[in-house]
């Protein structure tokens, strides 16, 4: 779950690997705070998501370079199929990456599995707005996929 999340955030996979443990810290240090009044996934991904947005500011105040990655062999077995399945999951996180950030938001806690109730309490807005804006989001998703 953490990694699908910091990887809808990071493209390259050394930041994304960095991400990850240092969202794992992050939760590490928090859990003596969780105060069990919401279930420890929401929690969980409370941390994540300030963490990960946490990341995206660093990331703007600081110059873009991509390294160019030497390990582009996949060697799991069913090539057709993994690459099928690799091509719809990089159109997807693609089309996630452009979303505005409370758009991206919203639609990866969906995706996690979480409860309207739970987005709601985690974002501080009402279980209505959560589906409105969900709906929107997901509209905007569908255009960007579409025009992939």
């Amino acid at each position: 779950m953490l990694v699908r999340f910091a990887a809808s955030f990071e493209r390259n996979r050394h930041e994304r690997d960095d991400l990850v443990q240092d969202i794992m810290l992050a939760v590490w240090q928090a859990l003596p705070g969780f105060r069990g009044e919401a279930s420890l996934k929401t929690f969980i991904i409370g941390v994540a998501h300030r963490r990960c947005a946490s990341h995206v500011m660093r990331a703007v105040s600081r110059p873009r370079y991509e390294e160019l990655d030497e390990h582009w062999i996949d060697d799991r077995p069913g090539p057709d199929m993994a690459a099928g399945r690799n091509q719809q999951q990089e159109r997807l996180l693609t089309a996630l990456r452009q979303l505005p950030a409370g758009q991206r938001q919203l639609v990866l806690l969906a995706l996690e599995g979480m409860r309207y109730d739970e987005i709601a309490a985690l974002l501080g807005i009402s279980e209505n707005n959560v589906g409105v804006r969900l709906n929107r989001a997901k509209a905007t998703l569908k255009e960007r996929l579409e025009e992939l």
